[in-house]
Formats: C-alpha cells, sequence, structure tokens
C-alpha cells in the first residue's frame, strides 16, 4: 500500500508540473480563411493579455493607416504596435476579374505570379526583420503578426524565413499569425489553427467597410 501511494503522489507530482509548463509554455497560433474575423481574434487575444499584464507586439502587414484598432492598440497597457503600410494593392495576375480591378481605379498592381513589386517586397521583409528581432528578443510574452498569410501568399515573404521564426521563437513567447491562405506548412507547424469560413456576408448586398466594424 505505501508503493501504491507513492506511484500515486509522483503521478500526481508529474501531472502537476505538466500542467505548469503547458501553461507556461508559449504556443503558436494561425486564423486564417476567406470569412471575416481573423484580425479581429487577434485584437481580442491582445486585450486579454494586456489585462493580464502581458507584454505584446502587435505588428500588421499590409496595412495602412487608417483602422479603427490603430487608435486603441498602442494606448493598451503593455502593447507595442506598429504598422508596415500598404503602398498599393496588389493581386496575382488572373486572380481579379477587370470589374473589379476598375473599382481601384489604377489603384492595383497586377503581378506575374513569383515577380510581386520590388518595393512592395522589401518593405514587407524590413518589417519582418523587425518583427523577429522582437519575437527571438524573449521581452514579449505575445507577438501578432497580423496579415503575415497574405504577406506569403503574394510572395512577399518566404515561408521558410517564417517556418524558421517559429522553430526558433522563445519557449514562453506565443505567437499569433493571421491572414487568409496560410500556406499548408504553416498550418502544420502551428499548435493551434482557426479557419473563419465565410457562410454568408452581407458585402455580397452591396454592403461597403464599416467604420468600427471592418475597419
Amino acid at each position: 500500500m505505501i508503493g501504491s501511494n507513492n506511484n500515486s503522489n509522483n503521478s500526481n507530482n508529474s501531472n502537476n508540473a505538466n500542467n505548469a509548463n503547458s501553461k507556461s509554455k508559449g504556443y503558436v497560433q494561425v486564423y486564417t480563411g476567406s470569412g471575416k474575423g481573423k484580425t479581429t481574434a487577434a485584437l481580442g487575444i491582445t486585450m486579454r493579455a494586456s489585462g493580464a499584464g502581458k507584454k505584446i507586439a502587435f505588428i500588421q502587414f499590409m496595412k495602412a493607416l487608417g483602422y479603427s484598432e490603430q487608435k486603441i492598440l498602442p494606448t493598451l497597457p503593455g502593447v507595442t504596435w506598429k504598422t508596415l503600410g500598404k503602398p498599393f494593392f496588389i493581386a496575382k495576375k488572373g486572380s481579379i476579374s477587370e470589374e473589379d480591378l476598375a473599382k481601384y481605379g489604377g489603384g492595383c498592381v497586377v503581378f506575374e505570379e513569383g515577380h510581386p513589386p520590388e518595393e512592395y517586397v522589401k518593405m514587407i521583409r524590413d518589417g519582418f526583420e523587425e518583427a523577429k528581432a522582437m519575437v527571438l528578443s524573449g521581452d514579449y510574452d505575445m507577438v501578432v503578426l497580423d496579415e503575415i498569410n497574405c504577406a506569403m501568399f503574394f510572395g512577399l515573404l518566404d515561408i521558410d524565413d517564417v517556418l524558421e521564426l517559429i522553430r526558433n521563437k522563445p519557449a514562453h513567447t506565443e505567437l499569433i499569425l493571421t491572414g487568409r491562405c496560410a500556406p499548408d506548412e504553416i498550418i502544420a507547424a502551428a499548435d493551434l489553427v482557426t479557419e473563419m469560413r465565410e457562410i454568408k456576408h452581407y458585402y455580397t448586398k452591396g454592403v461597403e467597410a464599416r467604420r468600427g466594424i471592418e475597419n
């Protein structure tokens, strides 16, 4: 009986240690899919982490100034926010209709697969180096790379570079990647993947993005 109790105590101690380790470990989360809610999910987690006294870096890829959350993020305790900007819209050749292209009024650059605009590539990759430094510093409990999946989809970032960051991130740092079209390799490397699937959306009825809801 004594030996049995010791085994039970050892098992409980092991379980408690595993629970403690899992709570202090930082995981990799991916929010992707064609439905609305990817950045919104990351913003919600950021607010919760801020309320818990954590230190967070929130970096936005392919987003210019003008989104409503950009007014709030820098005011949240513990949050460092940065956007890399969006000099113009881009689209892969064959992925956009002439009708949709006309809506941009010349503000969209269409490029051949594998040949994205060089200035856009440089801007995103320079920004990624900043983001990587934040992650690898170990100074942050959580780092959000908003719309980074889109940057990889358009070929502005190499998937291998992002995978390397995932592999080398500090054990305690939570890493969150958002954006549609997450590469299969990123999905495989993540610990949590949520796909936002569009079932119904009012934009099909001509509703434009609304302030405070979509932007």
